[in-house]
């Protein structure tokens, strides 16, 4: 097994899909992004949303819970490959994020993650950072949110 064929590298995985509920959305908006058209139906239904909808940050944060999970269920996976089993480190961060289209209240949105590439980190000896494409759908098929993210991965 080579280290391509163990993170997919070109495969869009499915995370798994959540569906946004009225409480869930009140509650995460008024913690983190505490804006009317996140907290209250009226104010909602007058801005230019016309309804109440997630958080950008709480698609977000979903579709890292999701990630974690998988990649949870992941490290289970055997390693046939040459060395010591890849470790997942931190993340370095994300780039291009963007918040396509609104997520409403009970919408089901399905979560995925594709990995592009790795490479060797030359300051890290033993450490590659690999590229990640992360996107969300509607249950129309169309994409609601979409960002590049890193991950630090411990691979000799």
């Amino acid at each position: 097994m080579t280290l391509d064929e163990y993170l997919l590298i070109g495969q869009r995985i499915d995370l798994g899909s959540h569906t946004f509920r009225a409480d869930e959305i009140k509650a995460f908006a008024a913690k983190y992004d505490p804006q009317p058209f996140h907290m209250d139906e009226t104010e909602a239904e007058h801005s230019v949303f016309g309804r109440l909808c997630a958080s950008g940050w709480h698609t977000c944060a979903m579709w890292m819970r999701y990630n974690l999970e998988k990649r949870q269920d992941m490290e289970g996976a055997g390693w046939g490959g040459d060395g010591e089993k890849p470790v997942f480190g931190p993340s370095p961060g994300f780039t291009n994020l963007k918040w396509l289209k609104p997520v409403y209240v009970d919408e089901t949105i399905t979560f995925t993650r594709t990995a592009k590439a790795h490479r060797a980190i030359a300051s890290r000896p033993g450490w590659r950072v690999m590229t990640l494409i992360c996107e969300a759908f509607d249950s129309g098929g169309d994409k609601v949110l979409e960002f590049e993210s890193a991950v630090l991965l411990k691979a000799e």
